[in-house]
């Protein structure tokens, strides 16, 4: 089977774990811009950041077939620093309307604050404006109340529910998300968010429409193979083959071809891979034969 992780921060993985990825059959993936680990204190570090994940990030990708696709935006958890915010929201225009860009985010809430509502108002507006894909961070508390937040402020401001991924769905949140009629994403963490186990049990109750399976790996403990591992757990499972590549291949690229920057035709073709290549005289080996092919 072929796999998409929509959700997964690759500048925390090692090529490792790019190898893993490519070998258990992971061939496109997004990485929305989010939080390092640590506040950044100025708007430069977002700029080199973003522009890591339209570059470095899709190059060091490319070296082992994967396919890499990234979404960028304002983060919830640092919107907080509100003169931080106002020149990080200035730079958006620079970066999320580059080649590869599926969508605006991971935008959202955190501690569901007004600050936090003013900078998710406008990043939503601005993907309205240019007709892009939101992608939306719940909180990891009081995440219903974040994500139903979500889904009113997008509805009320005209953002097209299909064009709205909401992340970091559970149990509780998955009808608010589905009945609103935007898209349901599942992160699989090892030990929270969403197991692999319950996440056959939504697919199981919901079925598959509007549904995704993301890793969101990150540098926390996590793991890249989630969306693989998931898949084969559903199929052990007993879950329609159907089911399972709609939920973890399927569904994502239609999510986000919506934005026009996904080549369906070449995605489905065999990746290519040239180790030879270079960026900014840069390459992902270590004296290992370059593989071409």
């Amino acid at each position: 089977m072929r796999f998409f992780d929509p959700h997964i921060h690759l500048t925390s993985r090692t090529t490792d774990d790019l190898e893993a990825m490519a070998a258990h059959g992971v061939r496109a993936v997004i990485e929305p811009a989010f939080w390092i680990g640590q506040p950044r204190t100025k708007a430069g570090s977002f700029v080199d950041y973003f522009a890591s994940l339209i570059g470095w990030e899709r190059f060091r990708a490319s070296q082992f077939g994967i396919q890499h696709y990234c979404a960028i935006g304002m983060n919830s958890k640092e919107a907080n620093n509100e003169a931080l915010a106002e020149e990080v929201l200035e730079l958006l225009p620079r970066f999320a309307l580059k080649e590869g860009v599926v969508a605006v985010g991971e935008i959202g809430f955190d501690e569901i604050t007004e600050a936090e509502e003013r900078v998710y108002r406008h990043q939503v507006q601005f993907a309205i404006d240019h007709d892009m894909v939101v992608m939306v961070h719940s909180p990891h508390r009081d995440k219903k109340r974040g994500i139903v937040l979500s889904l009113e402020i997008a509805t009320e401001m005209g953002l097209a529910m299909e064009k709205l991924v909401i992340d970091h769905n559970n149990e509780e949140t998955v009808e608010d998300t589905l009945e609103a009629g935007a898209w349901a994403a599942f992160t699989i963490y090892p030990h929270t968010k969403m197991g692999s186990a319950r996440m056959v049990e939504i697919v199981r109750t919901y079925g598959s429409e509007r549904i995704i399976v993301d890793s969101s790996a990150d540098w926390g403990v996590s793991d890249p193979l989630s969306v693989p591992k998931t898949a084969r757990l559903m199929l052990d499972e007993g879950i329609d083959p159907a089911l399972v590549e709609a939920v973890t291949w399927q569904n994502a690229l239609d999510a986000y071809a919506q934005s026009g920057q996904i080549d369906v035709e070449a995605l489905l073709a065999p990746p290519s891979v040239d180790q030879s290549q270079l960026y900014c005289d840069n390459s992902v080996l270590r004296g290992q034969e370059p593989r071409v092919g």
